[in-house]
């Protein structure tokens, strides 16, 4: 999995997590990603600075003064228009939005149970075995597990219905 920092054309920073840049990619250009504030799909990557360790001898100081400068916008691209950053206070959710995204929870971990106790695992043959059970090769039945965007994209171009769900981490 690799988290980019993205924002929308809006100037909304949000995070997201893909399992590769090829995903973000795929999912972007079929227009997946959406700004979670204000659901503005025109997204785009936010600069991003990786986390690379000192060495020991090096001082702390000299990490913290090399601060990231956002690189221009094409001339060819108009500007957006700048809107008043937002403040801290309107990211935090309320009561009722909290107990919406605990629901959500809820019915998505429903949902993986039920797809664990009733489905079998393939890994990452997922879309060997998709093909295997649209083509009579074996019995049909319920599978679940990864494959690459573009065996995605071609299972669907062969008539093949697939769905991408969330998949939440084990509970600890």
């Amino acid at each position: 999995m690799i988290s980019f920092n993205l924002k929308c054309s809006r100037g909304h920073r949000f995070e997201g997590w893909f399992s590769s840049s090829d995903d973000y990619q795929h999912q972007c250009d079929k227009g997946l990603v959406a700004c979670p504030i204000c659901d503005d799909s025109v997204i785009s990557k936010a600069l991003m600075t990786p986390n690379v360790a000192a060495k020991s001898n090096a001082k702390a100081e000299q990490a913290q003064a090399l601060t990231p400068v956002p690189a221009p916008a094409p001339a060819s691209v108009p500007a957006p228009t700048p809107k008043p950053a937002p403040t801290p206070m309107q990211h935090m959710p309320t009561p009722e939005q909290q107990e919406a995204m605990a629901e959500a929870y809820r019915v998505v971990r429903s949902f993986q149970s039920k797809v664990e106790a009733e489905c079998d695992y393939v890994g990452d043959k997922f879309a060997e075995e998709a093909r295997k059970i649209h083509y009579g090769e074996v019995e049909p039945r319920g599978i679940y597990g990864q494959s690459s965007p573009d065996d995605a994209t071609a299972l669907e171009e062969e008539g093949i219905s697939i769905a991408s769900i969330p998949w939440l981490p084990p509970e600890n």
